[in-house]
């Protein structure tokens, strides 16, 4: 099958046809001895068979890629493992090609030398390729405010489409294209925004994360009453990003951990002054003020006395109170009760 001269000719005359040009979904032509079929979609990774009729007497035939020789007849002459032989007899001759790529569309001619005259057969490959995210903005840290655009670009065939989503938290924002612009951007914006990449093969989807930093925003003070020798605690809480730093102070004078019995605990948005025996020298006012690198807010609180109710007067209630005159009160109604009896006993006599 391997005649130098004559598969010379014929990948030159493969050649010629596809510099002219393949159509493209195109019916056979049954006027001529070329012929089109439609072409063959397939998606990446599976494996395409292509098909060429044989019938009359052939003498010699043969399936080319572009301007190599893939088979002629029985004996392979490309050298990809993938191509291999499936049938061919006086009626078919197939070849496949597994675990497709993008390399292996174009066109693909099947040669033919009858007994009469040679013919041809061709066909084009169209590979679908699923989108592949392949550029995506990286987790920015933003002070609020800012303008951010977010990018999101991906192969694959179809060309793919875009959709951006802000997922946590929930939120309205969304786009359709590969670049998300966000004018001035709030810490409400802030969060895992989701890029999609579609197409009719399959979806691809990756996540970014947005940091936006804020001053922070102090809660109102709230004024706390605590009694002589017990233990009271103030608290300070503060919404901010970066978490902020809290500072205390006693009028004018800053109030370190440890400072005369007090304790400064920090947690996250959260501290806390604690008094662990309130003396008449802590009772006053105090300052919270959260500090991070945008800025800083404060609150002011005040510790009170409350008075604890003496035993004396929890011993007496309302009804225990009395007037200089209720003692002779309770004995003239002693008097009147014992003659009323007296005078019954004596009428009963009767």
């Amino acid at each position: 099958m391997k005649n130098p001269m004559f598969w010379v000719l014929l990948t030159g005359m493969a050649i010629l046809l596809i510099q002219q040009g393949l159509p493209v979904h195109s019916q056979g032509d049954s006027q001529t001895d070329n012929k089109v079929m439609d072409n063959i979609t397939v998606r990446q990774g599976e494996t395409v068979f292509l098909r060429c009729p044989q019938g009359d007497i052939v003498t010699h035939t043969a399936w080319l890629n572009r301007s190599s020789i893939l088979y002629a007849g029985e004996d392979k002459w490309s050298v990809d493992p993938r191509v291999s032989l499936v049938t061919l007899n006086q009626e078919e001759f197939t070849i496949k090609i597994e675990d497709v790529d993008m390399t292996d569309e174009g066109p693909y001619i099947c040669a033919v030398q009858t007994s009469r005259r040679p013919r041809t057969t061709s066909v084009h490959i169209l590979i679908q390729v699923p989108p592949t995210i392949i550029n995506l903005s990286k987790g920015i840290v933003v002070n609020e405010g800012s303008n951010v655009t977010l990018m999101c670009q991906a192969s694959g065939k179809p060309e793919p489409s875009f959709t951006w989503k802000l997922l946590s938290p929930s939120g309205d924002l969304a786009s359709e294209d590969e670049y998300l612009d966000i004018p001035s951007i709030s810490r409400q914006r802030a969060g895992t925004y989701e890029c999609t990449a579609v197409n009719d093969i399959a979806t691809d989807v990756q996540t970014v994360e947005i940091t936006v930093n804020y001053a922070p925003s102090v809660s109102e003070g709230r004024d706390v009453g605590v009694t002589l020798g017990q233990r009271g605690v103030l608290e300070c809480e503060a919404d901010a990003v970066p978490e902020a730093d809290f500072e205390w102070y006693r009028d004018d004078r800053r109030i370190f951990n440890g400072f005369d019995g007090m304790e400064i605990e920090d947690a996250g948005q959260l501290s806390k002054l604690t008094f662990f025996n309130v003396s008449e020298a802590d009772y006053g006012n105090y300052t919270c003020i959260a500090i991070n690198k945008l800025g800083s807010s404060n609150t002011r609180f005040v510790l009170y006395e409350v008075i604890e109710p003496t035993s004396s007067t929890l011993l007496q209630g309302p009804g225990a109170v009395q007037d200089g005159n209720s003692g002779s009160m309770g004995t003239h109604v002693h008097t009147y009760t014992c003659l009323l009896l007296a005078i019954l006993q004596f009428l009963l006599r009767f």
